[in-house]
């Protein structure tokens, strides 16, 4: 991949610059450019919102251009920030369609989206991946204790990364979260009925 002026233009293209000074919104993506912009390194703060993912979407292509999105799952922690450019993770045996790995084999071109419904964050991640199947990755890659079987392992090159706005994105909370806070405030409205027939039964 050529060296980039932005690392933004790793997606904002020429073409993708002419629409958007078309559409009025040139200005202040060259402002973003010019200031911080997009990143290239995971800083601390992202490393931590990247390990506490349990979900990830993972973006391929094939040499037609012919994309493929494909989730990958697992326990806190089974995304590993290896170091400022790498993430990792192990590759659980699923439906065996092998078509991500197929891909990475002709492109190797990638990009990782995490989303966190709960607190209405999403991180987009581009660079690129490669398969490996050193059997010593892989098992430092597994989460422990978790019950999967690992094919190979993902390891990701990070190129640049974005966090985007909130908006538009439904605040979700997870099954396990929530259950526990339902069990509590029940009990504690049947301690409250409880108390409430005892009082009035001593009037």
């Amino acid at each position: 991949m050529p060296d980039l002026a932005h690392p933004s233009d790793i997606v904002f293209t020429p073409g993708v610059k002419a629409l958007q000074q078309a559409r009025g919104s040139r200005h202040a993506y060259a402002r973003m450019e010019q200031g911080r912009g997009w990143q290239t390194a995971i800083t601390d703060e992202i490393r931590g919102f990247i390990e506490a993912q349990t979900t990830l979407f993972m973006a391929t292509a094939n040499l037609d251009g012919q994309p493929y999105m494909q989730h990958r799952g697992g326990p806190p922690g089974f995304l590993h920030v290896l170091d400022e450019h790498t993430i990792a993770f192990a590759d659980f045996t699923g439906n065996r369609q092998f078509v991500s790995t197929g891909n990475l084999a002709d492109n190797p071109k990638a990009q990782l989206f995490l989303m966190d419904y709960a607190h209405r964050q999403r991180l987009k991640i581009w660079g690129e991946a490669r398969v490996e199947s050193d059997p010593a990755l892989v098992e430092k890659l597994m989460p422990v204790g978790y019950k999967a079987r690992a094919e190979q392992a993902i390891v990701f090159t990070v190129k640049a990364w974005d966090a985007n706005c909130p908006q538009h994105i439904p605040q979700l909370v997870p099954v396990d979260e929530v259950v526990p806070a339902i069990v509590e405030r029940d009990a504690r409205i049947r301690e409250l009925e409880q108390e409430v027939a005892q009082l009035k039964k001593a009037r």
